[in-house]
């Protein structure tokens, strides 16, 4: 981060493009760690919110609310999204950080079902619905915002780093729960260890919304929607054909990235040989791969093009997953899992290197903010969120823990016969 900010200090915007470089990645980083933390610690909030003497079932109701946000998703990049294409992107970020502070802080502060019964997990769907609803225009808002202060021949790596602070926010998630794991005991995390996390994260977002109040906004959108005397409120209406390309390349995107980075720590915890502080200090490994290699792969897509990286990854998964899922389930042990885990922090790499550019340059300025977040949540709400569900249920229903290799396989194939057939978009302009 530090070599994009000397680049982008350079030249007639200097200061500026580096204040909004890091006003976006930080703020970002800080909103996935908030999102992801309720993933990783699903088997503690289960206990907390759905107590059951099956504890399966327990996990199956968490789930299905960490899966159940992602229908707010779709709502929140349009009604945000939208804000950013109308309003501008820095009054839509600063809302999303407000809300998902909110949401967070209202997690770590619900009482226990047995403290106030059904309310309870009535109040943690409420909260991680807040949650979704920032989630959902926070990317387009911040992948719109990065393309349009980018060099014309860097957007690929500047809009890495939105993939790179994801990957960031789930790392520091995985670590802050593997800190837990590892200098609590398990009683005290299960009675009320689990809520330091979510209090952190919202205290963070203090810092996120100074840091963003700061920015200034982009000289794309402030020329093509304020600068020309345009209306602030678009009629046009979206190119279906970008709104599918955006959706199609999402799928193989969302899916690994919730089935190896949330659901793949529950499965080893439950199958692998290791610890419960084992399976998320490997997820935090793999996480801290996908940080290293994103730029470097946004880099190079700049010179060689988005396609062939997307194109590699999803081959890569479908060759890798079933047989990674065999070795979890022979019983791996920790250096094995995380071997595994870094195969596929590779695979991601590759994709979320490139995506974040490929979905924004789908869109004109004009609508940029608003479609691009609506293909993206969209996708996301159908296929990612609820991921960790759909493997637990396969698992349970078809008593394979193979299983969800299945739905794996499906979601990066799509995805790859959407990238053969999409146009090349890194010497496009925006318009």
């Amino acid at each position: 981060m530090e070599e994009v900010l000397n680049v982008a200090s350079s030249g007639p915007l200097g200061g500026r493009r580096a204040r909004a470089f890091a006003g976006v990645l930080l703020c970002n980083a800080l909103e996935w760690y908030d999102f992801a933390i309720f993933g990783i610690l699903a088997f503690n909030l289960s206990q907390a919110f759905f107590p059951n003497d099956d504890p399966k079932t327990s996990l199956l109701a968490t789930l299905a609310v960490f899966g159940i946000t992602f229908v707010a998703r779709p709502l929140g990049a349009l009604l945000l999204g939208g804000l950013g294409d109308s309003w501008g992107r820095k009054p839509a970020l600063l809302i999303t950080a407000a809300m998902m502070a909110v949401g967070t802080l209202l997690i770590g502060l619900i009482p226990s079902y047995d403290s106030v019964g059904i309310l309870s997990p009535i109040l943690l769907l409420l909260a991680r619905l807040l949650q979704g609803l920032s989630a959902g225009g926070e990317w387009g808002a911040a992948s719109s915002f990065l393309i349009e202060w980018a060099p014309q021949r860097q957007r690929g790596f500047w809009t890495s780093f939105l993939s790179l602070t994801v990957a960031l926010g789930s790392g520091l998630a995985s670590a802050m729960a593997a800190i837990l794991m590892t200098l609590l005991p398990p009683d005290d995390v299960a009675a009320w260890g689990w809520r330091i996390p979510f209090l952190l994260g919202s205290a963070l977002c203090v810092v996120c919304l100074w840091l963003r109040n700061g920015m200034d906004e982009s000289p794309v959108y402030f020329n093509t929607k304020i600068g020309r005397g345009a209306p602030l409120i678009s009629a046009s209406r979206p190119n279906l054909l970008s709104c599918l390309t955006a959706f199609g390349v999402t799928i193989h995107w969302t899916v690994c990235y919730y089935m190896f980075l949330i659901y793949l720590p529950i499965f080893t915890r439950s199958y692998g040989q290791v610890t419960p502080a084992q399976s998320v200090w490997s997820n935090t490994i793999c996480t801290v791969v996908i940080m290293i290699l994103v730029p470097v792969v946004g880099w190079l897509s700049d010179r060689y093009g988005r396609r062939p990286f997307m194109l590699v990854s999803c081959a890569a998964v479908v060759l890798l997953t079933v047989p990674a899922f065999r070795l979890i389930a022979a019983g791996a042990s920790f250096p094995q899992i995380v071997a595994v885990q870094v195969l596929f922090g590779v695979a991601i790499a590759f994709y979320s290197g490139t995506a974040p550019a490929v979905v924004a340059e789908q869109f004109p300025t004009s609508d940029r903010s608003r479609w691009s977040s609506v293909s993206y949540a969209t996708a996301a709400a159908v296929f990612g969120g609820f991921a960790p569900f759909i493997s637990v249920w396969l698992t349970n229903q078809f008593g394979s823990l193979i299983a969800p290799t299945i739905y794996v396989m499906t979601a990066s194939t799509v995805s790859s016969l959407v990238v053969l057939r999409m146009r090349e978009t890194v010497r496009m302009s925006l318009a």
